[in-house]
């Protein structure tokens, strides 16, 4: 399902600081040993949001013009030429849709960011505007150029590869300290796998996955 809204005039919102340059997408390393340190949960998230309701065709729209708008806005305050391109994923008639906006352009690195640190933080700023305009925690993704999917692939291979020589060298393999959003994803390409379990231990910005031959 795909929707294309129409551009209203919103209210321009101030110039965000600087963001650092983006790192290349090399995969994170691992570390030869397991620290001392013992596994602690992940942290819950610091606004507490109502699960999303179902939408009706209305909401869907306003979603989008509301997502739009501000990104709109807020790119042109940047001084970045950009085009943003909807989608909405509907994979169950009875759950909330997922509201997808792919920011498209050239020398997008500043809206990236640190390991996608500051597209993050632009996503957050989303889903707070919206949120205030409508009360409701709706589902949405912010991406640039697709990133987060070119991301998600390197993590997926990087799991893999070091699963496989936990299982061969017989011992933990810790790979470097990732945000949560990438641990998670190292948990999800691994959780199938009958020969390893993974743990986050740390925390904070130190917080990384061990791999654990069985």
């Amino acid at each position: 399902m795909s929707i294309t809204p129409r551009h209203q005039p919103q209210q321009a919102h101030p110039r965000p600081d600087a963001a650092p340059p983006a790192e290349p997408e090399s995969e994170p390393s691992a570390v030869d040993q397991a620290p001392a340190s013992t596994p602690v949960p992940e942290s819950a998230p610091s606004v507490t949001e109502e699960p999303p309701a179902v939408a009706s065709l209305e909401e869907v729209d306003e979603v989008i013009q509301l997502c739009v708008d501000f990104l709109q806005e807020l790119l042109r305050h940047m001084g970045l030429k950009t085009r943003v391109r909807t989608r909405v994923e509907v994979t169950d008639p009875d759950e909330a849709p997922l509201y997808l906006l792919n920011i498209e352009g050239e020398d997008l690195s500043i809206l990236i960011g640190r390991r996608g640190e500051t597209l993050d933080a632009v996503q957050h700023l989303v889903r707070l505007y919206v949120n205030r305009h409508t009360h409701a925690w709706p589902r949405i993704e912010v991406d640039v150029e697709n990133y987060k999917q070119r991301r998600a692939r390197t993590l997926e291979r990087l799991a893999i590869n070091m699963a496989d020589r936990a299982v061969r060298e017989g011992r933990t393999v810790v790979l470097e300290a990732m945000p949560a959003r990438e641990r998670r994803l190292i948990h999800l390409a691994l959780r199938d796998r009958d020969d390893v379990t993974t743990q986050s231990i740390g925390e904070g910005e130190n917080r990384k996955v061990t791999i654990i031959p069985t």
